[in-house]
Parts: structure tokens; sequence; C-alpha cells
């Protein structure tokens, strides 16, 4: 058997501030937040008193997939769904983090952090997209 030891240096993360899903509906051209365009990262959503996130992902696009498909839902976005049908989205706040390391969204679910009322599925299928 051959042992083989790989050293990862650390990962630094800069995430925005958490920002209300309220303020992510408005267009960044008229005084809307600013989301990341074209860039790839990982964004999560939880209710601005909870530690608990109710989804957490990954994505080429951050302005598309935030804005357009889990807030806006003009396209496709499970938890988006889930969380647009079933929550008090006037109490839930969004982040995100510029990167091409998109599998370090899969640490909070290990860690418990993610809640599971919305958006299994959506974590199934990124799962099983890393």
């Amino acid at each position: 058997m051959a042992k083989e030891v790989i050293n990862i240096p650390p990962i630094v993360l800069e995430w925005s501030d958490w920002i209300p899903w309220d303020d992510l509906k408005a267009d960044a051209r008229y005084g809307g937040v600013k989301v990341p365009n074209g860039v790839p990262g990982v964004y999560e959503a939880k209710y601005g008193d909870s530690d608990e996130r109710l989804t957490i992902g990954e994505t080429g696009d951050l302005r598309r997939r935030i804005k357009e498909h889990l807030v806006r839902g003009k396209g496709r976005s499970t938890s988006g769904e889930g969380i647009r049908a079933q929550e008090d989205v006037s109490k839930i706040v969004v982040r995100w983090v510029i990167t091409d390391r998109r599998a370090l969204h899969k640490q909070p679910y290990m860690n418990g952090m993610w809640r599971g009322l919305v958006g299994f599925q959506n974590m199934l299928s990124v799962l099983e997209r890393v």
C-alpha cells in the first residue's frame, strides 16, 4: 500500500455582508444591491436571527443564480421555489463569496448548519455534480 500526503494551503474566503432578501429584488442599475456578475462562487441564505442555513449553493455566475433564480424566480432554483413558497422572505438574508473552489459549500452540510426543510433535492443535485 502506498501512502501519499497532500498539503492543501489555507483557503481565505471574503464573504459579502448578509444582505436582506428584499434588497436583492431591486435592479442594481436603479439603486439595488450589486452582486458580482459572471463569476463563480458559493452563496447562503438564512433567517437573520439564525445560524441555520435555508440553502447553500454553488454557481458559475453569482448574480444570475442569486438575483434571477433564487430571489426573483426567473430561472430554475428548487431551493428558491421552496423558500419563496414556504418562508417569510422579509426576514431572510443572503451572502456570497467569489471562489472557483465551489465544493467548499459542502462543509456546512456536514457541520449541521443546513436546516434541510427547503432545497433538499437541490442539495443532492449539487453534491452529485461536484
